[in-house]
């Protein structure tokens, strides 16, 4: 097991307020990519729209996400080691928006409207269109902050759609190349 250890700070360490932090981090462009879980618990499907899914090793492959500590995701996470990720495409903003909704009932109906395919590996949904998807299992849960970062020993890693476009967000909305 690998220990992750805090740099000693000093107490009154001058720090960005969140508003400086956003602003900042906007003028970043991010691929947008839905994360999703199969819960066997509840037999439920969870998805989360991210900005925060990056590439850690390629040998051994492994990718990282970010998750809002005490969120539904975390919930499901702690209790399912194996999740995906579909990177969108530039035609999948729709998609994009609906996982990111803040107080959505159920992940179910939006899952019922989002054509999909299971993950062999995880059981995950898989979209349909997308750039490319990656099946992950989960090897370090690191707190940091309000959120908690997942690294994912990949499993498998497909590009469905070869020579797509990205769906991306910059300075707070989705764009598109070009």
């Amino acid at each position: 097991m690998r220990y992750v250890y805090p740099s000693p700070q000093p107490e009154a360490a001058p720090h960005a307020t969140p508003d400086e932090f956003r602003a900042a981090l906007s003028q970043l462009a991010a691929g947008v990519s839905l994360v999703t879980v199969h819960d066997e618990e509840d037999g439920e499907d969870v998805g989360m729209t991210a900005t925060s899914f990056l590439s850690v090793s390629l040998d051994p492959p492994l990718v990282l996400i970010s998750v809002r500590e005490d969120s539904r995701m975390d919930e499901v996470l702690s209790r399912n080691d194996t999740w995906a990720v579909s990177v969108l495409a530039e035609g999948q903003k729709a998609l994009g928006s609906r996982f990111a909704m803040k107080g959505r009932l159920s992940d179910r109906l939006l899952f019922a409207d989002t054509p999909h395919r299971r993950g062999a590996h995880t059981g995950a949904p898989l979209v349909e269109g997308a750039l490319a998807t990656v099946e992950c299992r989960t090897e370090q849960r690191i707190p940091a902050g309000d959120h908690l970062l997942l690294v994912g020993r990949v499993l498998e890693a497909t590009v469905p759609t070869p020579g797509g476009r990205p769906l991306l967000y910059f300075r707070g909305g989705y764009r598109t190349l070009g």
